[in-house]
């Protein structure tokens, strides 16, 4: 028995060609009249470099920094939900149904998207990735491969067609 699909985990890095898969996820939960979360993870700071990052910035000031860069990400992601809807939201009504929560976190992508999925009781992930280079059809980003190897959920990696897209983002 196929399990049913009660809510979508959305992974963005908000790269300017995210446009695509966003509206997949959106279709997505609008077929399976799912709820969706949409993620964004800020990459932790290596090792390297943040012991630096403590002698010049204290707790306080970098919980600030994050609620800062957490609300501007909210509103960017607002923006691009906007984007499609006023694009798309004629043709597909139902994706004005679809319940969307937007969640900010710091921490490493893969690790974070897998831990988020879970604790959000998320029953199916869904991530664009976009080739780069000669070798671009053969591997698919590094944060989409460990989620991949890792998850026990059906998961959605849509690449980025070759085809110029009718929606991207340029907020950038």
């Amino acid at each position: 028995m196929t399990p049913k699909i009660k809510k979508i985990l959305y992974a963005t890095d908000l790269s300017a060609n995210s446009a695509y898969a966003l509206g997949f996820a959106l279709k997505s939960a609008s077929l399976y009249h799912a709820e969706m979360v949409i993620l964004h993870v800020f990459d932790r700071p290596t090792i390297g470099y943040a012991p630096m990052l403590d002698v010049y910035v204290d707790d306080k000031n970098r919980q600030a920094l994050f609620n800062e860069h957490a609300a501007d990400v909210k509103a960017r992601v607002r923006k691009r939900l906007e984007m499609i809807y006023a694009k798309e939201l004629e043709e597909n009504p139902e994706y004005g149904d679809t319940t969307i929560s937007i969640e900010v976190c710091e921490g490493y992508p893969a690790e974070t998207i897998l831990t988020m999925a879970d604790d959000l009781s998320c029953d199916m992930i869904i991530m664009g990735t976009h080739g780069k280079g000669i070798l671009g059809n053969t591997f698919i980003g590094s944060t989409a491969k460990r989620v991949l190897r890792r998850t026990r959920k059906p998961i959605f990696i849509i690449p980025l067609p070759k085809e110029k897209l009718d929606l991207t983002f340029q907020d950038e």
